[in-house]
């Protein structure tokens, strides 16, 4: 797991690679990078190496990333990423007998809907979106909404649903859990979502000046899908 000793997660990750179809793509935001509590390294922890690809960047098109063109143009590519254009996975698992490639986008929510609309090459894959039935534990980052779940989370969730094994998404999350309580154990504080605190009145930062940031915020707090 690359860290400390005293905080080393290595016991909590699964002893041999899951052994799983489905491969993931990994777009990562330049930003994720220098994260100290990024939780992809943890992800490719758990699954094969040739099951989890990383690409880090903004921008990606065809000259520069032909495997990845031709992976977003294969019939059995998803895309995970919300909205009114996205299917239910579950919907998508039933139907699906061959295995299939995943692309996730692994950024803040404004960083990934910026490489998801810059990106023609992800508009070709079938989009997909998880239902919003658990909220996160990644409690010690702060998220939209009770349930934005992290890039591992999707992940965990997603291969749950697609390789019909619920028991990948506890084997997943056990390292999550345990980054968590480290670092609650080590002084960080439990970090509510936006939403959570904007509807209790905890919201102590500046409200946005920016008329369309402040819509979003009103949205939240009236529990209006964004």
């Amino acid at each position: 797991c690359s860290r400390p000793q005293k905080v080393c997660l290595c016991p909590f990750l699964p002893v041999h690679p899951l052994k799983v179809s489905t491969c993931l793509y990994i777009i990562q935001h330049p930003a994720e990078e220098s994260r100290v509590l990024r939780t992809v390294p943890l992800l490719a922890a758990c699954v094969p190496p040739d099951k989890c690809k990383i690409l880090v960047g903004r921008r990606f098109n065809e000259d520069r990333y032909p495997e990845l063109a031709t992976v977003c143009r294969n019939p059995n590519t998803l895309i995970l990423y919300p909205g009114a254009e996205a299917t239910n996975l579950e919907e998508v698992a039933v139907m699906s007998s061959s295995p299939s490639v995943m692309i996730i986008i692994d950024g803040t929510w404004s960083q990934a809907k910026d490489i998801f609309y810059k990106n023609s090459l992800f508009r070709l894959p079938k989009q997909v979106q998880l239902k919003p039935s658990i909220s996160s534990q990644y409690v010690i980052r702060t998220q939209p909404t009770n349930t934005c779940l992290s890039t591992l989370e999707c992940a965990a969730v997603a291969l749950a649903i697609m390789e019909k094994n619920k028991s990948i998404q506890e084997t997943i999350l056990h390292p999550l859990q345990a980054l968590c309580s480290f670092q609650l154990q080590h002084g960080a504080q439990i970090h509510h979502s936006k939403e959570h605190l904007l509807k209790n009145g905890l919201y102590d930062k500046p409200m946005p000046k920016n008329k369309r940031k402040l819509r979003r915020m009103e949205l939240l707090v009236n529990n209006v899908k964004i």
